[in-house]
């Protein structure tokens, strides 16, 4: 497998704000000589319809994009098919990403790279280029494990935890959801409460449709605290008593990645092992990073469906010519086209802002709530083209759409985004 060198590598070569600035300001900055003093148009290219990665990007970004992309062509894609027909998902993906530094990659030191919000983001992309199911095992690791020990574990927990995630040799999972409580995680149940005598926490209840669950090593779970009804993290490890994590089978989407329930009976965790962090700002600051790298992946889920269609549609002949010759075709390639391109140049800026520190949680759901729903509603456009042969996994369109229907329930349906718009807009809250 011919790779390009791993992330950490990578980041070492910094391109400054000001040279990025420069690029995007100046059009004869990135335009061919050839071009450059002529009225010429440049010629358009489909696969990157605004130039994002031929003008918007560092050098460091481009070349981490490209090394994640052959990654993911050359190691994920030929596994797919297989993993989702069959429910499976290949463990050793984990520490093949660890492998080259794209798990928890914008954290600084323990073992990560430390790069920007951009270049994750575009590692999102390729991956779920590939599967949705994929990227949710990568953002789960980087965003709400790593994360969440990194923004709020003592240095103890991190250098117990990191290093090890960052390379693959242990699998996280984040317990947030609970069968009775989706949506409105402030309403949890699972409790916890000081053990007897001190010196740590006794941890009761259940959590459902937790990714990696039931592979995972480390277990990120929040839990309301009986002494005063605060929401706090907890780390607990696999294999602690009363801790099991079954599988949940038989999904109709994301069936290449695995999902499972965590049931916690009077658990006992140390003290040392609960995340410096009070209320629902924990769980809500690991979900932003994952709603972010969504963001980006939803993208690369819908330029596949294009990429897959526009094929499809010009080697299929009805009435003696290309599917790709009638204009109705033409028209959902061309919607679906527009949306990626405008949610892609989105992304870079939302990314941009977010390495400024100006940037918003509103953003992220303007972000979350678009991408997942155009790309979701396009994808299933798009498999009217390939009519009947849609329904055969020959074709990865249908799977690409079953996939995007959950991307975009998790980390916030589109109506919970669109409240956090609607008060951020009015002022006023509409949960209740």
């Amino acid at each position: 497998m011919s790779l390009r060198l791993p992330l950490r590598q990578l980041a070492a070569k910094r391109v400054s704000l000001k040279a990025l600035a420069a690029r995007f300001a100046s059009s004869e900055a990135t335009a061919p000589a050839e071009l450059a003093m002529t009225s010429s148009f440049a010629p358009y290219q489909w696969e990157d319809p605004l130039k994002v990665e031929s003008t918007m990007l560092s050098e460091e970004e481009v070349s981490i994009m490209e090394m994640a992309r052959s990654y993911c062509q050359e190691k994920l894609a030929p596994r797919v098919t297989e993993a989702y027909r069959n429910e499976n998902f290949d463990r050793s993906i984990l520490s093949e990403m660890g492998e080259l530094g794209l798990l928890g990659p914008t954290i600084d030191g323990y073992g990560c790279a430390g790069v920007s919000s951009v270049a994750y983001g575009l590692v999102a992309r390729e991956v779920e280029r590939i599967d949705s199911g994929y990227r949710s095992a990568m953002s789960v690791q980087s965003s709400l494990v790593m994360h969440p020990i990194n923004a709020f574990g003592s240095k103890q927990l991190k250098e117990k935890y990191l290093p090890r995630l960052a390379t693959g040799e242990l699998v996280g999972c984040f317990g947030l959801t609970e069968p009775d409580h989706g949506s409105d995680p402030a309403g949890m149940t699972t409790e916890a409460r000081e053990a007897p005598g001190g010196g740590g926490f006794l941890i009761s209840g259940a959590k459902t449709w937790i990714s990696n669950a039931p592979i995972a090593d480390v277990f990120v779970v929040w839990a309301k605290c009986q002494w005063d009804g605060k929401i706090r993290g907890f780390v607990l490890d696999k294999g602690m008593k009363g801790l099991s994590a079954p599988a949940i089978k038989n999904k109709t989407a994301l069936r290449a990645s695995i999902t499972g329930s965590i049931f916690m009976d009077e658990v006992s965790v140390p003290a040392e092992q609960m995340l410096d962090v009070q209320g629902l700002k924990g769980p809500f600051s690991c979900l932003n990073n994952a709603r972010f790298g969504i963001s980006f992946g939803a993208v690369g889920a819908l330029e596949e469906a294009i990429r897959v269609t526009r094929e499809y549609a010009l080697e299929r002949k009805q009435f003696k010519k290309p599917l790709a010759g009638f204009q109705l075709v033409q028209q959902k390639l061309a919607n679906a086209h527009m949306e990626a391109a405008i949610g892609l140049v989105s992304c870079v800026q939302l990314g941009r802002l977010k390495d400024s520190g100006n940037w918003s949680p509103e953003m992220v759901s303007i972000m979350k709530r678009n991408n997942c729903q155009k790309a979701l509603d396009h994808s299933r456009i798009l498999m009217e083209v390939f009519g009947g042969n849609a329904a055969s996994d020959e074709y990865p369109i249908a799977r690409i759409a079953y996939n995007l229907h959950t991307v975009s329930t998790y980390e916030g349906t589109r109506d919970i985004h669109g409240l956090i718009l609607g008060k951020a807009i009015t002022g006023i809250a509409a949960f209740e």
